[in-house]
């Protein structure tokens, strides 16, 4: 966990400046919650992003997760002289662990802040969870995560 704090703080030391990066390009980081593990977002106009998640369930057992939504984003929805904006997407996800695999389908939504200067989104999000393969049943997920964009 220490060698992702350096290799934020490192980035972030070299790219002061850059302030528009949270709306293109690709950004990598950490999402915790449930699950926890690797976040990705890369952008595909200014308003529209794929988000994914590579991340492990602790409470389902020790499953590996991944999921993969299309986000819309919202930043005139909050009115602030900070950069914040809100989201809500659509998407999948796979869980496999001791157990047969699971799919479902993700309704994902939260918030993120963009800082001024700094190529980071912090974001908070939810995600009801209507899994469809092997049993249909509802479940959430949600989490606090930071990505660096490059």
């Amino acid at each position: 966990m220490q060698g992702w704090i350096m290799l934020l703080l490192f980035g972030i030391m070299f790219s002061i400046g850059n302030v528009n990066a949270q709306t293109r390009g690709f950004g990598l980081g950490v999402i915790l919650g449930e699950p926890t593990g690797i976040s990705a977002k890369g952008w595909v106009s200014d308003r529209n992003a794929i988000d994914a998640g590579l991340a492990w369930s602790f409470r389902q057992k020790g499953s590996f997760h991944l999921h993969v939504d299309y986000l819309w984003h919202f930043p005139e929805a909050i009115k602030s002289s900070e950069r914040f904006t809100l989201y809500a997407g659509l998407g999948g996800r796979f869980s496999a662990g001791r157990r047969d695999g699971i799919l479902g389908v993700r309704f994902a939504g939260g918030f993120a802040w963009w800082p001024r200067g700094v190529p980071l989104d912090v974001f908070v999000e939810i995600a009801p969870i209507f899994d469809i393969v092997p049993a249909t049943e509802v479940r959430a997920n949600g989490g606090i995560g930071v990505r660096y964009f490059f």
